[in-house]
């Protein structure tokens, strides 16, 4: 272990692993140590609320259909943020959100900055929600959330972190995992469901927003196509109330 190797830097290590150098964030001081000496190489994008931090970070992820990183201060900020982390989790956004918590030898007496009950605060709009035991576990705190956020269904993932854990030394280089973001459906009914709809006589087809997030319109178009939905009255739809804005292509094959 080097003189200057502490969780700080062993975890920011982590996140350039994991390609999260962007960060979405309205902090207070139970959150200086974390952006402290802020490294060069990271990107931190200041926003004048939590909620619009969140709602920031929530588009982000989406464009880029990766994970995105948000650091928020302790209750206070998480509770300004929690309307949009409603959104965010209904809408299968992969966040990692973090709030500052008080000194562990505080936290005892519920001190104003304090986070009350900090796992329990932001459910059920969360995945998983985890306060490290040991300032030690927090590398591999994040590599959990990290995971937790990107496996399907993808949602928010929350982790308080004690200010004071920040510096505690810490031997790295921290456990980077691979993470799958596929499942695959079972054959046997897949079969079932394809001779099914292939056998129906006026197919009514509903494309929801997981089509677009698993990048499958040119599969839903196809089987549009097929089953000559612009032929059959038009009978191809987005689903209501739909969680997030889909690209279809109502001009190509009748979609409403």
């Amino acid at each position: 272990m080097t003189e200057k190797s502490t969780v700080r830097s062993v975890t920011f290590d982590l996140l350039r692993s994991l390609g999260l150098t962007t960060v979405f964030g309205n902090p207070g001081s139970t959150e200086q140590t974390f952006l402290q000496e802020f490294p060069d190489d990271f990107t931190y994008v200041l926003a004048l609320q939590e909620a619009s931090a969140i709602a920031m970070a929530d588009a982000f992820a989406q464009v880029t259909r990766r994970p995105a990183l948000v650091n928020l201060h302790s209750s206070a900020g998480v509770g300004n943020a929690l309307g949009n982390l409603v959104a965010a989790y209904h809408g299968n956004t992969p966040l990692i959100v973090t709030s500052g918590q008080q000194h562990r030898e505080l936290v005892i007496g519920d001190p104003y900055l304090g986070n009350r009950e900090a796992t329990t605060f932001p459910k059920p709009w969360v995945k998983w929600s985890y306060e490290p035991a040991r300032a030690q576990d927090v590398p591999e705190a994040f590599m959990r959330a990290h995971a937790a956020a990107l496996q399907p269904p993808a949602g928010p993932a929350y982790l308080s972190i004690p200010l004071d854990d920040w510096k505690v030394p810490l031997a790295g280089p921290a456990r980077v995992r691979t993470v799958s973001d596929r499942v695959a459906p079972d054959a046997e009914r897949l079969r079932r469901f394809a001779a099914r709809i292939s056998a129906s006589r006026r197919p009514a087809l509903v494309f929801g927003p997981e089509v677009d997030r698993a990048g499958g319109w040119d599969a839903a178009i196809a089987l549009a196509e097929k089953l000559r939905a612009r032929s059959t009255g038009r009978r191809c739809w987005t689903a209501p109330r739909s969680r997030r804005t889909t690209r279809c292509s109502a001009g190509r094959w009748g979609c409403r």
